[in-house]
């Protein structure tokens, strides 16, 4: 029997990791985001800050350019390596047991490997904005731009990665508003539903 893993993607600011972390503790299971970059560290040797950066953001914008950049006369990248220990960390720990993965691709990894529930977390860009102001002191930069480069950057990889559009309602089994619901009950649809 395939275990149960919710997969959460998410708008950046959104929420998606502490919604993730919220409903892993409701049902007594493990949630790995930052985990997920440690182990991805052990295994590659690469540095976490880089998996960090690298791991679900395309380096430049837009899909065609991180199809040509940074690679080799073979057409490889060492983004290409990171993804493939990507996901076989991800297939590892989708065996080991029921889980709660944020981000990295793992609802498309694991399509046809877990019992999965994939799930978009998305808020307005105010309530973002609000957020990582709030959340990270996000100030340098406008947090409207900073927003929209990260998920501009965040669709490209996924894109990339998967041949799938970043947050299109028919890659998920639910999509939730946090802005609206708020984070608690976010993660509480989501343990309901597990």
């Amino acid at each position: 029997m395939k275990n149960r893993v919710i997969t959460i993607s998410r708008q950046f600011g959104s929420g998606g990791r502490t919604v993730g972390k919220k409903v892993a503790e409701q049902l007594g299971i493990p949630c790995y985001d930052h985990e997920l970059i440690e182990k991805i560290a052990e295994e590659s040797g690469f540095a976490k800050e880089y998996i960090a950066e690298r791991g679900e953001y395309s380096s430049h914008g837009g899909w065609f350019a991180n199809a040509f950049s940074d690679r080799d006369f073979y057409g490889h990248s060492t983004q290409d390596d990171l993804w493939a220990i990507q996901r076989k960390v991800i297939l590892k720990l989708a065996e080991e047991g029921p889980c709660v993965i944020v981000g990295r691709c793992a609802d498309y990894i694991l399509r046809d490997e877990a019992d999965c529930l994939n799930v978009f977390i998305h808020a307005s860009i105010a309530k973002r904005a609000e957020r990582i102001v709030e959340q990270y002191g996000e100030r340098e930069v406008s947090p409207e731009k900073r927003l929209k480069d990260k998920d501009k950057r965040r669709a490209s990889y996924y894109q990339f990665y998967t041949d799938q559009k970043w947050g299109a309602m028919q890659n998920y089994h639910i999509a939730l508003d946090s802005g609206v619901l708020g984070i608690e009950k976010c993660a509480e649809i989501l343990a309901g539903l597990f």
